[in-house]
C-alpha cells in the first residue's frame, strides 16, 4: 500500500495499517528567532474595576496644587486594632490647621504592617468621614505589581482621590521593568511617585519619571533624593513634593517644590503650613529643625509614635517591630515640646515622659 503524502504507514498486524506521525522535520517552528516576553505584553489587559460616577474622582491638577500632606499616623487599641476613635482627632486637627491632604497607609502609617483589607478599609473610612475636606490619598504601592493594581483598583473603588506608589523593592527590577510596573497603575487615576532609596534600595532615576509624566495621571513625585533631583524635576514641568521635612522649607522656596508630604505636620500642622504657604521663613524653620532631627534619629515612624503617646492623642501601643525611643529621648521631647509651645501641637493634654511599663507592644494583632 503506497504511503499516504504526508504520512509513513505503521501496521500492527496484516489487517489493520496507522499512519505514522509526521516526521519530526514537519513539526520546526518556522522562526527560531526568540521573541522577548516583553513583546506579549497586552496594555490593560488586566480590565480595571472602573466606574462612571464622578462623585469623588479627582482631577490630576487638584493633586498637584495640594502644597501640605501630612503622612498620617495610624493609632491603635490595646489589642491591635485601628484606633478609629484617635485617629478621626487626628484627621480633623490636620484639617483645622490647615493640611489639604493626608496619606494614608503609607510609612508613617504602617501600611507596611496591616493587611490589604485592613489597608483598604482604613481609605475608605477617611473618605467616607472625611472626603469633602481634605484630599486622600492612599498607599497602594507594592513591590508586586500583582498586588499593586489590586490594592489601586480597590483604593479608587472606594473614593480615594489619588494613590501614592513605591518603586519594587527588596526584589528589585530593571529600569524598564519598573516603568511597566507604574504603567500597570498609571492609568487608574491622579498617581505620585515616592522615591526613598533609603527604604527601597533603589533610586526612581528621572528618565523613569519623565517617561511616566506623558500621562495625564501622573500628579508628580514625592522625592527624598535632595533638592538638586527636586531643581531637575520642577525645572521640566513635574510637580514635587519634598519628603524630607527638614529639606522642605528649602524645597518650596528656593528650589520650586510645590510643597511637602510630611511627617512633622501629624504634631504641629499649623506650623508647617506657615512654611509652606507664608513665605520664607528662616527664623521659624530653624525653630523646628531640632524636632525634626529628633523625628527621624531612628527609623520613622518610631519617634512620631513616640511623640503621639506623650502628647496623649494616640494610646502607647506599638505593632511591632516598632518600639519606643529610650527614656532618654523621650524627656528630650517633652523639652522641645517647652521650648517651641505646647499650643503649637495637637492634643490638649500636657506632654510627659512616659515610663517603660506604660507601652504596649503587640506582635499578633
Amino acid at each position: 500500500m503506497a504511503a499516504l503524502k504526508g504520512y509513513g504507514l505503521c501496521s500492527m498486524d496484516s489487517a489493520l495499517h496507522f499512519p505514522c506521525p509526521k516526521p519530526f522535520q514537519a513539526y520546526k517552528r518556522k522562526s527560531s528567532k526568540w521573541i522577548s516576553p516583553i513583546a506579549a505584553v497586552v496594555p490593560n489587559f488586566h480590565l480595571p474595576m472602573r466606574s462612571l460616577e464622578v462623585k469623588n474622582r479627582t482631577n490630576t491638577d487638584d493633586i498637584k496644587a495640594l502644597r501640605l500632606i501630612t503622612a498620617i499616623k495610624t493609632p491603635y487599641l490595646p489589642d491591635g486594632r485601628f484606633d478609629l476613635e484617635a485617629y478621626d482627632d487626628l484627621i480633623n486637627i490636620q484639617i483645622q490647621n490647615g493640611a489639604q491632604g493626608v496619606i494614608v497607609g503609607g510609612t508613617t502609617g504602617e501600611g507596611q504592617l496591616m493587611s490589604w483589607d485592613e489597608h483598604i478599609m482604613l481609605i475608605g473610612h477617611t473618605v467616607n468621614c472625611f472626603g469633602a475636606s481634605i484630599k486622600v490619598i492612599g498607599n497602594t504601592g507594592s513591590n508586586s505589581t500583582r498586588e499593586a493594581i489590586h490594592a489601586t483598583e480597590q483604593g479608587f473603588a472606594v473614593g480615594m482621590h489619588a494613590a501614592l506608589h513605591i518603586n519594587p523593592y527588596y526584589g528589585k527590577t530593571s529600569i524598564d521593568g519598573m516603568i511597566s510596573h507604574f504603567q500597570s497603575v498609571l492609568h487608574m487615576g491622579p498617581t505620585i511617585i515616592y522615591n526613598v532609596p533609603g527604604r527601597t534600595g533603589q533610586d526612581i532615576p528621572p528618565r523613569v519619571v519623565f517617561e511616566l509624566s506623558r500621562s495625564a495621571s501622573l500628579a508628580g513625585v514625592k522625592e527624598c533624593v535632595g533638592n538638586e533631583r527636586v531643581q531637575e524635576y520642577t525645572e521640566n514641568g513635574v510637580s514635587v513634593w519634598s519628603g524630607n521635612d527638614d529639606e522642605c522649607h528649602d524645597s518650596r522656596w528656593d528650589y520650586g517644590a510645590t510643597g511637602v508630604i510630611s511627617v512633622t505636620s501629624n504634631l504641629v500642622p499649623g506650623l508647617m503650613r506657615e512654611l509652606m504657604f507664608e513665605g520664607k521663613d528662616s527664623e521659624l524653620n530653624e525653630k523646628l529643625r531640632p524636632l525634626m532631627g529628633w523625628l527621624f534619629r531612628e527609623p520613622n515612624p518610631i519617634g512620631l509614635n513616640t511623640a503621639l503617646a506623650q502628647l496623649g492623642v494616640a494610646r502607647p501601643v506599638f505593632r511591632l517591630p516598632y518600639v519606643p525611643l529610650p527614656l532618654a529621648k523621650r524627656v528630650e521631647f517633652v523639652r522641645m515640646v517647652e521650648e517651641i509651645g505646647r499650643e503649637h501641637f495637637v492634643g490638649e493634654r500636657d506632654v510627659q515622659a512616659l515610663d517603660d511599663d506604660d507601652f504596649i507592644l503587640i506582635g499578633r494583632y
